[in-house]
């Protein structure tokens, strides 16, 4: 039977503090990675971090199906749709996941080495990129899809805590891997194969966790019985939704993969630095990226109920939360960040590079804040075009074209690049923002 909770009731602490630790342990353990490979090989931290674009774009496209998924579940539940009608959108986006990370999967095998061309980079760092791309993002990519979708469906029936586990676990599967790579002689002279396949099988337990989990949550609907008989109409639903709304993040991670091109021949140091000031201050808007997620699934819960002057009122108390935490944390990051960077590095031009870069961090997580929020309860509400159509035009414009105008041509470099991401971050979300204000998003709503 379908439920009659009120989801719009449950409470956002409890969406948002698993979310949250979610957040943390996943940026934890993903420093634990970085400062692991550090000891290792600085040229394969360069490497590593350069395909981490490539990993976070295929979970892009893995989400037009999860985000899709998850919006209109939140909607449907809102509204105490029918058991039935719950688990099509549960087993149309199964059929969707498995035949785009297939496709995916033939992609990366056989493209990666003409992308890794392109990129005028060392041999080291080159070699590194497309041993740990080809084993986790190409032959693992399936479970990292199927564990996408699980978590987001788990998500979306508001069990955030199951899903912040599950992370937990294979995340700690990850660092024992990487551990047993790196630091025994099991993989000597192939350390960095062993760390891409230690993220791999912690994707491959995450995935059975994750299917033990929904079968025993019995208000979760997730059978896999009588998926041939799936309408249509419920595929081209989740599509619609789906398909427009990854394409926001599937912009701005090509504009960043355009932009990291332009400032990839400024040195291997330069690269370096980039990744280890965005190791760090992912600690300071994992919070935010918490309530973002939670404002969505809080969103969907209340356009579902017929409650969007609630929501539209709630939203601006989340973005306050949002920024206060953000940017405090922040400033604690960057007070501790000289012996925070002498982990990964040595002092020196990495490191002096690394500390600037984290100065500029300010500026770039107050904007970010605004997107997170705003475009989390518009994606929520259903109004997925003009966050898209805006937010494609807004990247390419500044990321990518004032990114190279300061970095290269008023020669600011690594500097200028960020400068602009943090320009681009606070001028989208002061659209978002505006967009938010004029309620035109309460009459996209799905249900």
């Amino acid at each position: 039977m379908a439920s009659t909770i009120s989801r719009g009731s449950m409470s956002m602490v409890k969406l948002t503090v698993p979310l949250a630790m979610e957040q943390f342990f996943r940026i934890l353990v993903s420093s634990v990675d970085t400062f692991m490979l550090s000891s290792f090989s600085g040229k394969a931290v360069a490497g590593v971090g350069l395909v981490g674009q490539y990993v976070f774009f295929l979970q892009i496209l893995f989400n037009v199906v999860c985000i899709g998924a998850s919006i209109v579940l939140s909607q449907y539940l809102g509204a105490k749709k029918s058991d039935t009608e719950l688990n099509y959108i549960s087993q149309a986006s199964s059929v969707m996941i498995t035949i785009i990370s297939l496709f995916l999967t033939a992609v990366v095998i056989f493209g990666l080495g003409p992308l890794l061309s392109c990129y005028d980079i060392e041999e080291e760092v080159r070699r590194s990129a497309y041993e740990y791309f080809l084993i986790y993002g190409g032959f693992c990519s399936v479970f990292t899809a199927f564990s996408l979708l699980q978590s987001a469906i788990l998500r979306a029936y508001g069990h955030t805590k199951e899903a912040m586990i599950v992370t937990i676990i294979a995340n700690l599967i990850n660092v024992g891997g990487n551990a047993v790579a790196l630091y025994t002689p099991l993989f000597a002279g192939y350390e960095v194969q062993g760390v891409a396949w230690a993220s791999g099988v912690s994707m491959i337990v995450s995935v059975i966790i994750l299917q033990i989990m929904i079968v025993r949550k019995k208000d979760v609907q997730f059978s896999f019985k009588g998926i041939k008989s799936v309408p249509k109409r419920v595929y081209q639903m989740i599509l619609s939704i789906g398909v427009p709304t990854a394409g926001e993040n599937l912009s701005y991670n090509l504009a960043n993969i355009a932009q990291t091109a332009m400032f990839s021949t400024l040195g291997t140091y330069v690269m370096s630095a980039h990744v280890y000031a965005q190791t760090i201050i992912r600690f300071a808007y994992a919070l935010s990226i918490a309530i973002g997620s939670a404002t969505q699934i809080k969103t969907g819960y209340y356009v579902g109920e017929k409650k969007s002057d609630e929501a539209y009122h709630r939203l601006y108390k989340y973005w306050l939360y949002a920024t206060i935490s953000s940017v405090t944390l922040v400033g604690v990051c960057n007070i501790f960040k000289g012996p925070i960077i002498s982990l990964f590095t040595d002092p020196g031009l990495t490191a002096d590079t690394t500390s600037s870069l984290m100065l500029v961090s300010f500026f770039i997580e107050f904007g970010r804040c605004m997107n997170l929020i705003f475009v989390g309860g518009l994606k929520g509400s259903g109004d997925i075009k003009f966050p898209v159509v805006y937010g494609m035009f807004s990247m390419w414009a500044i990321i990518v074209g004032f990114g190279w105008f300061l970095g290269k041509f008023l020669g600011l470099g690594i500097i200028g690049f960020w400068l602009a991401v943090g320009t681009e971050e606070t001028t989208r979300g002061i659209a978002m923002v505006l967009r938010w204000r004029s309620k035109r998003w309460m009459k996209h709503a799905i249900v």
